[in-house]
Formats: C-alpha cells, sequence, structure tokens
C-alpha cells in the first residue's frame, strides 16, 4: 500500500492505495475518519499526483467529480450504498430514507448512515451530502464543521471559511 498526504483547506489528508494510484483511502486529521499509516505502507506521493491535482480543482471550485480510480472496500450492502452516495451531484443533498429507497431497502435507514458512516472515500464519494431528512446536520466522519465547510465550498457560498 502507498500513501502520501494532501494539505487541503480541512486539513492534511491522507491518501493511501495501490502503487498505480488506485484510491482506497482519504483519511481525515480529525474525527472518526481519520487514519494514520500502517508500518508497512510506503510514502510515495507519485502514483496519486493525479487525485492532488483533482482535489486541489475541487477545492477551489473547478472540479464537481472525480474521474480517476479508485475501489470502495466494505460489504456488498455498504457498497451498493456507497454507488448511490457517489451518484449525489454537486451542491445537492440527499437522505438516509432516500438512498435506502433507492437500493430497495427502504426500511435500512439505520444500516445506510453505518454504511455511510464506514466511507473510507469521503469526498470522493460526497458522504457530506447525505443529511438528515428533517434538513439537519448529522454526523460526519471529519466533523460536522468540515461537513459544513464542504456543502458551503460546493453552494459557490464565497465565504466557505473553516
Amino acid at each position: 500500500m502507498q500513501y502520501c498526504y494532501f494539505d487541503s483547506p480541512v486539513g492534511r489528508l491522507l491518501l493511501a492505495g495501490s502503487e498505480q494510484g488506485r484510491l482506497t483511502l482519504l483519511g481525515f486529521p480529525k474525527g472518526s475518519l481519520s487514519y494514520e499509516p500502517q508500518k508497512h505502507w510506503i510514502y510515495d506521493m507519485q502514483p496519486f499526483i493525479g487525485w492532488i491535482i483533482q482535489l486541489n480543482e475541487y477545492f477551489h471550485g473547478k472540479r464537481r467529480s472525480f474521474d480517476l480510480p479508485y475501489e470502495i472496500i466494505g460489504t456488498e450492502f455498504q457498497k451498493r450504498v456507497l454507488d448511490c452516495v457517489a451518484k449525489v451531484p454537486y451542491a445537492a443533498t440527499s437522505t438516509y430514507s432516500a438512498i435506502a429507497q433507492q437500493i430497495q431497502h427502504p426500511k435500512a435507514v439505520r444500516a445506510v448512515g453505518m454504511a455511510n458512516a464506514r466511507n473510507r472515500l469521503p469526498i470522493i464519494i460526497p458522504c457530506h451530502r447525505i443529511i438528515g431528512k428533517n434538513g439537519k446536520m448529522t454526523g460526519f466522519g471529519g466533523g460536522i464543521d468540515v461537513k459544513q465547510f464542504l456543502l458551503q465550498l460546493e453552494s459557490g457560498e464565497s465565504h466557505a471559511i473553516l
């Protein structure tokens, strides 16, 4: 496993994946989606240059989606949920119950929430775009402040400050 860091407006992000640049992990500096490199991982920025460019474009408002290879790690259910989350358009939001409906498990709202919480590729698979049915912010592995920042960034609010 290769890894590197990307200094973003939301802090230093850990990028990890294969030496071919297939991303399997994007970790935040704090919260439940923060990760540390394992001892056997190899620091190498080269495989992730494309990701760094696209993330930089995203944070500067010049990119709305990512088109580089990534791999979702999880159960088949988690993969189905995250495939749906990946389709939520830039600057839009959805709800856990809407995702549960889309995967044809309307009563699995909590399971959808748990799958979303285990997303190892936040921002790339935009779990920050999933909000509560009542329109309120719900938990986010990088912190609610980061979730609000990302939603403001996407909405074009010029005062997106973290």
